[in-house]
């Protein structure tokens, strides 16, 4: 056992070791450089350094002598603290107790026992009381061992870990190994799904009989653990076991332990906390969620003690609310985790990101740039700011951060290929191929890289280029984007067409003024008609609610519980936040995967939550949200008007009605109009304050309201239209103007008997080859339309001949 002598006189060399300036204390660098030192198979980040000084030098504030730093007595209190262990340091450090000339030879040991420190062998057999810990979180005061009898189970779990990797490293059956350059996989860092975690991380093989070797040895450690003296010291056994477990990246066994831990001490915050982070790495992010959520409630429960804490669990739940497609849910604990600690700017990061996410781009740049601010080389922020730039229509300042994203971390495969996107809304097609490029250098296999690349050569005039990358792409996936992309490319080729002149091989065209554009026949679809249409439809296609049955709304109705509050002009209705709105659309759209709801969440947020937050308080009125949400919905046209009329009896204006009022149905119908019809409905809204004939309208009244084309919503009919026609096709058919199969109503110019696909009809572009005083059109809803106009028109031609 060492003497409090000879372990002073141990503390004093390690102290003369880093006092290297030789002013009598450890400056923050000096410190440092001790602490990277002593733990020569951890690979510290920055950020952990800094939080292990802050640590020290917060608590051992009394020893810390101006700006010379920690003094000899307060290094050796905190080796009387537990802090660190005396004797492995001095030996990490290949120290000896006697005066030392050569530092060499000092320099030459310790390289020595860093290189030994990745052998696999008991050491304990030879030190049996020696404490082999190997990372700093293990003397932390917040999250450290408490029992000496921890030590010896930290110590066996070490060794069946190097045993395991030995063996499947000797086999080639472990991938990814980078534990010795990657830094701590977490506790206090972001888990979002970043290249940290998916690249770095070790992927062990659970296939084999030494897996499940070790498994059962691992087994055999954690009965050690519960059969300790007390409850704490099982406890802290099953949370050290966990810890070293995740540490390694055995996420699965390091869970069984943590969740034993919930089982012993179940109100403690820490296993509930590391439970969830596990169970995000895994994918199981509604479980890590409600992990987080026990965590946060035990830790506002607990008082000060939890402080600390709360911050990084607001964060860590906000991620795995972003990880099931909670973006507006993850923005509130973003936004309180910086409230609660103003300097946290990964939370900042995400919040701004989580912002940009679901369309609110100008808070999304505030957030970001009060992250940057703070931290200026944050690759991830720049990036994530240049998009919320280019979205702003800010493209210059964007190209910035992007390559400030880029010049951080070259590899950056996010910055890359946003700043190619970007590039090719300039119509900078060169620049776009070199970015593409640059992505399939870091990620070869990026198909969308690949697909985009053969556009921008495209757009450059490469067509050559274009086709090869176009090859390579169709190797990579089979998606029916790739083919549609070949078909027009071979449209093009084979039509030697050069676009509007600018040499970019897109077809040439000219755009009609609307004057010119005539109809035959009542079912052809006017032109400005159309184009209002064919914008509802696109906002329909991503949020997928046409495939939300209209009927899910009712239901919704009949099992919410909301309260009653006032409106800012003293209406009573049944209003929720943002963050509890996403939840019922949730409910809504339960067929979608979390990555395609986030794009839902988005676009109605944008298009619908905007209009509807008129006073930015941040809350909706959920009656109001269901009418405007049902004539979009999958449902017949009378069932969509229907529930849409049910929603607005539901708000408590109308209640212990059986009609609603008519001041309340033209509210409706001119927000309606102002959502989805912006360019005539904005300026309806201003006449809707100061209405107030509260006389009551019926059902009948209110679809003769709804179907009214001039002041109604009639839009609806086209709109249904377009939905029934989307897998229409037309054969061989395809658009004379922009060379893409014609999916949905073909339009048919009467004279020069080209056809146009309803998105150029709507914009009236025609090829620059068909310059005509004025345009007649028929529309066909289908082939079969067409063929009977033409047998009719044969018929009639055949019937002339013979009358003549």
């Amino acid at each position: 056992m060492t003497t409090r002598g000879s372990r002073s006189e141990k503390v004093k060399r390690i102290f003369q070791q880093f006092d290297t300036n030789r002013d009598g204390g450890l400056s923050r660098d000096e410190m440092a450089a001790l602490v990277v030192a002593v733990n020569p198979r951890v690979k510290f980040s920055v950020e952990q350094i800094s939080a292990i000084l802050d640590e020290v030098f917060r608590t051992y504030g009394d020893f810390i002598d101006g700006e010379k730093g920690l003094t000899f007595d307060g290094l050796l209190r905190t080796y009387d603290d537990g802090a660190g262990d005396v004797d492995r340091d001095f030996d990490a450090l290949g120290l000896e107790l006697k005066p030392l000339e050569d530092k060499n030879g000092i320099s030459h040991a310790s390289e020595e026992a860093a290189s030994s420190s990745s052998v696999v062998a008991d050491e304990r057999v030879m030190e049996p009381h020696k404490k082999l810990r190997t990372a700093a979180w293990a003397a932390s005061p917040n999250h450290g061992i408490v029992f000496d009898d921890t030590w010896k189970l930290v110590d066996d779990l070490e060794v069946l870990i190097k045993r395991l990797k030995t063996k499947q490293m000797k086999d080639g059956k472990i991938k990814n190994d980078n534990s010795d350059v990657f830094s701590d996989p977490g506790w206090s860092r972001e888990l979002g799904p970043s290249s940290e975690i998916s690249d770095k991380r070790v992927i062990w093989d659970e296939s084999g009989p030494d897996y499940a070797a070790f498994v059962k040895e691992l087994g055999v450690l954690r009965s050690r653990a519960d059969r300790a003296r007390s409850r704490p010291e099982a406890f802290d056994g099953q949370m050290a076991i966990g810890r070293v477990l995740y540490e390694h990246y055995l996420f699965k066994e390091g869970l069984v332990s943590f969740k034993r831990a919930c089982e012993l001490t179940p109100f403690d915050v820490k296993p509930h906390f590391r439970a969830g982070n596990c169970l995000y790495v895994l994918g199981r992010h509604n479980e890590a969620k409600a992990e987080f959520l026990l965590a946060l409630e035990a830790a506002e429960a607990g008082g000060n003690q939890w402080a600390y804490l709360l911050p990084q669990i607001h964060v860590n739940l906000g991620i795995a609310l972003e990880g099931e497609g909670m973006v507006l849910s993850a923005c509130e604990h973003y936004r309180e985790a910086a409230i609660l600690c103003p300097t946290h700017f990964r939370a900042l990061k995400l919040l701004g990101s989580a912002l940009f996410g679901v369309g609110e781009y100008k808070a999304a740049v505030k957030a970001l740039e009060e992250a940057i601010f703070m931290k200026n080389d944050y690759a991830d922020a720049h990036c994530d700011l240049a998009s919320a730039l280019h979205a702003m229509g800010d493209d210059e300042n964007a190209i910035k951060e992007f390559q400030k994203a880029i010049d951080l971390k070259p590899g950056h495969v996010d910055a890359l290929y946003n700043l190619g996107g970007l590039y090719m809304d300039m119509g900078r097609y060169q620049r776009a191929s070199e970015m593409y490029t640059r992505v399939l250098s870091v990620w070869p296999n990026h198909w969308r890289a690949q697909l985009n690349k053969a556009v921008s050569l495209l757009g450059a005039g490469e067509t050559e280029e274009a086709k090869k990358a176009l090859k390579e792409a169709l190797k990579m996936t089979n998606r029916v984007e790739l083919h549609d992309a070949i078909s027009h490319l071979k449209q093009l080729q084979k039509r030697k067409l050069r676009g509007n002149g600018s040499g970019n091989g897109e077809a040439a065209f000219i755009t009609v003024e609307p004057s010119k554009f005539k109809v035959v026949g009542q079912k052809t679809t006017l032109r400005p008609e159309l184009a209002v249409a064919l914008d509802i439809r696109a906002f329909q296609r991503i949020t997928r609610l046409n495939r939300c049955d209209v009927e899910l709304i009712k239901k919704e109705m009949s099992e919410s519980d909301v309260p009653v509050s006032y409106s800012g002009i003293g209406e009573p209705e049944k209003s929720i936040r943002k963050a509890s709105l996403e939840v019922i659309i949730c409910k809504l759209l339960n067929f979608l995967k979390p990555e395609t709801f986030v794009g839902s969440v988005k676009a109605i947020n944008q298009k619908i939550l905007s209009v509807l937050d008129e006073s930015d308080f941040g809350r909706i009125d959920l009656g109001m949200f269901f009418a405007v949400l049902a004539p979009l919905c999958g449902g017949s046209s009378d069932r969509r008007k229907q529930i849409a009329y049910e929603s607005l009896l539901w708000r408590p204006v109308n209640e212990g009605s059986m009609q609603i009022k008519k001041s309340d149905a033209q509210k409706y119908i001119k927000l309606l109009r102002a959502i989805y019809i912006p360019s005539h409905g904005i300026s309806e809204m201003l006449e809707i304050h100061g209405e107030t004939d509260d006389s009551l309208v019926s059902v009948t009244e209110f679809v003769a309201m709804f179907d009214d084309q001039e002041w109604g919503f009639g839009i609806i009919s086209t709109l249904l239209k377009l939905e029934n026609g989307d897998r229409t096709r037309h054969g061989r058919h395809i658009c004379a103007t922009c060379r893409y199969p014609i999916i949905g109503s073909r339009f048919k110019e009467m004279k020069s008997h080209l056809s146009l696909c309803s998105q150029c009809y709507s914009e009236g572009k025609v090829p620059a080859s068909c310059k005509l005083d004025e345009y007649r059109f028929k529309e066909y809803a289908n082939e079969t339309e067409a063929v009977k106009d033409k047998c009719l028109w044969f018929g009639s031609k055949g019937s002339s001949a013979g009358g003549s």
